[in-house]
């Protein structure tokens, strides 16, 4: 897995003036967890860019003022109208401790499915991995290429080498699925009786002399 570098600064001061200040200055607080203390520090945003807005996961290499190591991010938090980043938070790793991340999900091989007219969609983004650092992919591959329609790839389908996924396994993370003009003609020809075919309820003409009520004799004159 490729490592991102971010140079932070310790915070002097904490409480919400003092984070809105920062921000105010291009610059995101952070807290980094594990180990003996949590440090409070700041980083230019402009960092961040290859970090957060990437279909793909990085450990990242911090140095904060001088003091560097090795963390993963393990929370982002974003202003809800304006998307702008208000705070992260990372976590010290070793390589000897096992983690969990988020892996993004990347979709490989032509569906036979999608080849007739159907859409391959994508149910999970990422998934959640548990294990050691050094089994960490940037990405998951889901191989599509056997996928028809209403055929779908969960969780419990893939196997890697040293990943741990922590997603239910009947979860589904890509399906085939058919298009609305496609099922509309299936439920249009399923309901259409087949040519020559009495329609429901219809009585057979031989059965309806049967059942015809017999007329009165006319009266002779």
């Amino acid at each position: 897995m490729k490592t991102i570098e971010i140079i932070g600064y310790r915070r002097a001061n904490l409480g919400k003036n003092d984070a809105q200040k920062i921000r105010q200055e291009g610059n995101v607080p952070c807290v980094l967890y594990g180990g003996n203390e949590q440090v409070h520090f700041y980083a230019p945003v402009i960092l961040f860019r290859d970090l957060i807005y990437t279909n793909e996961a990085h450990f990242v290499h911090l140095n904060i003022e001088g003091e560097e190591c090795q963390a993963i991010m393990q929370e982002v938090q974003f202003h809800p109208v304006s998307e702008i980043i208000l705070h992260v938070d990372f976590l010290r790793i070793s390589e000897d401790r096992k983690i969990k991340m988020d892996i993004p999900t990347r979709l490989v091989g032509q569906a036979p499915g999608v080849a007739k007219g159907g859409a391959l969609v994508r149910k999970r983004a990422s998934l959640k991995v548990y294990a050691f650092p050094k089994d960490m992919p940037d990405h998951i591959d889901v191989d599509c290429s056997a996928l028809d329609f209403h055929h779908s790839v969960k969780v419990g389908d893939l196997k890697f080498a040293g990943l741990e996924f922590l997603d239910p396994k009947q979860a589904s993370i890509a399906v085939v699925e058919v298009p609305r003009a496609a099922k509309l003609a299936e439920e249009t020809a399923a309901a259409t009786p087949a040519a020559g075919a009495p329609a429901a309820g219809a009585v057979p003409a031989a059965d309806a002399k049967k059942t015809e009520a017999p007329k009165k004799d006319e009266k002779k004159k």
